[in-house]
C-alpha cells in the first residue's frame, strides 16, 4: 500500500481540525511570522506564497528536465484541446515506469511549501502531479515554467489552495481532498450518483499521530501533534460513502479515464489506504493506473481490472469515485466556497480557510 503523506502506509491524509490560538515561528536567516490561528473553522493570514520564498526551488521542484520534455510533447501533440480525463491519462501515461518513492511530500524539518519530484513519486503525488499538468497546460501561456505546475500543486493540496508555511494547512486525508476540492469546482465527488454508495461509518482517522515519527514535521514540531489530533477528530465525523468492492464490477462501465479513485479501506485510520487513477486500456478493460509500493512493482503501473485489484486485497473495502472538471469551473470567491463546503459536509468535519 502506498503514502504520500499518511494512512495505514496508505494515501489517506488528514482532515478537518479546530486550530487553538498559537504562533508558528519559523526561523531561516530570520524570524518569520508565518500564521496565527485564532477562529474555530478556520485558518489565517490569507498568504499563498509565502513558503515558496522560504525554500529554494531545488527543493521544492526536483526533475526540471522532465518536466520541459513533458510539456514540449503536450503541446506539440495539442493535448489542450482533450477532455481533462483524457489529459489526465495522457500525463499520467508520461509517469508511467517513475519508480515508487515514500514521503515525497515531506521535503523540510519545518517549512511546508507545494512541491513536485518528477524522479519518485507515491500514490497521492502521482494523481496530483498528473491532475496539476492537465490543468496547467490548457493556459494561454507563452511558456511553462515549474512554478507553473507547482501553482496547480497549491490549489489542489491545500485547504482552500492557500499555503502560508503551517504543515497543518495541508489536506492530509484523501476523504477531505475530495469535499475540499469539489467545493472549489476542481473535482465532482460522484460516488453518491451509483445506486451501490453507502455510508463509510465509525471511523477513527488517526494515522498522522499515531505514526508521528514517520512524518519529519510532526517529528521535528512536537507542538503539531495536538492540534493534529483534533484536526483528526474532525476529519473522522465527514459523510463519507464508497462502493462495496462487491459492486464495483457493476460500476465499471460507467467510469471515464481520469476518474480519481480513492481505494477505501476495512482498517480504521482512515477512510482510504491508497489513490489512483481509472484507465480504460485497448481491450476495453477498465484498470487502475497507480504508484504501487507492492515489492514486485514499486513504480508507476497499469494494473489489472479495478474490481480485480481490490478483491486481491483483504483490506481494501471499495472505491471512492472523483471525477475531475474542466478548469472553467475553479470556484475563486471565497465566500462560494465556504457555503459549497458546508453543503457537502453538512457541517461535519468541515474546516475553510481565511482568505
Amino acid at each position: 500500500m502506498n503514502s504520500a503523506s499518511g494512512l495505514l502506509r496508505g494515501c489517506d491524509l488528514v482532515e478537518n481540525f479546530k486550530p487553538p490560538k498559537y504562533l508558528l515561528v519559523l526561523t531561516m536567516q530570520k524570524t518569520i511570522l508565518l500564521l496565527l490561528c485564532t477562529a474555530f473553522l478556520g485558518l489565517a493570514p490569507p498568504m499563498a506564497s509565502a513558503a515558496d520564498s522560504e525554500l529554494p526551488l531545488s527543493v521544492r521542484f526536483k526533475g526540471q528536465d522532465k518536466f520541459h520534455r513533458i510539456v514540449t510533447k503536450a503541446r506539440s501533440e495539442n493535448w489542450a484541446n482533450l477532455p481533462i480525463g483524457d489529459r489526465m491519462i495522457k500525463f499520467g501515461r508520461e509517469l508511467h515506469g517513475l519508480p515508487y518513492t515514500s514521503f515525497t511530500l515531506e521535503i523540510d524539518d519545518h517549512i511546508e511549501a507545494p512541491s513536485v519530484n518528477l524522479y519518485g513519486l507515491d500514490c497521492w503525488s502521482f494523481f496530483e502531479i498528473s491532475l496539476g499538468f492537465s490543468r496547467m497546460i490548457v493556459q494561454e501561456k507563452e511558456q511553462f515554467v515549474p512554478q507553473d505546475l507547482l501553482d496547480q500543486i497549491l490549489l489542489t493540496r491545500y485547504r482552500g489552495g492557500v499555503c502560508s508555511g503551517n504543515y497543518l494547512e495541508r489536506i492530509h486525508y484523501l476523504s477531505e481532498w475530495f469535499f475540499d476540492n469539489e467545493a472549489r469546482g476542481v473535482a465532482d465527488d460522484i460516488t453518491k450518483d451509483f445506486k451501490y454508495a453507502m455510508p463509510m461509518t465509525d471511523r477513527k482517522c488517526q494515522e498522522m499521530t499515531i505514526l508521528w515519527k514517520s512524518y519529519r514535521y510532526l517529528k521535528n514540531n512536537p507542538d503539531l501533534r495536538p492540534t493534529m489530533s483534533k484536526l483528526e477528530a474532525k476529519v473522522s465525523q465527514l459523510p463519507v460513502y464508497y462502493i462495496p468492492k462487491d459492486k464495483v464490477k457493476l460500476i465499471e462501465p460507467q467510469l471515464k479515464d481520469g476518474d480519481i479513485l480513492g481505494i477505501a479501506t476495512t482498517h480504521q485510520g482512515g477512510f482510504c489506504s491508497h489513490v489512483g487513477l481509472a484507465i480504460r486500456t485497448n481491450d476495453g478493460v477498465l484498470r487502475l493506473m497507480h504508484a504501487t509500493s507492492q515489492k514486485q512493482y514499486r513504480r508507476v503501473i497499469i494494473d489489472k481490472s479495478i474490481s480485480d485489484y481490490l478483491n486481491h486485497f483483504k483490506g481494501h473495502a471499495g472505491v471512492i469515485v472523483a471525477r475531475p472538471w474542466e478548469v472553467d469551473k475553479t470556484v475563486t470567491d471565497p465566500a462560494i466556497y465556504k457555503a459549497n463546503l458546508k453543503r457537502l459536509t453538512g457541517g461535519r468535519g468541515m474546516i475553510t480557510m481565511k482568505f
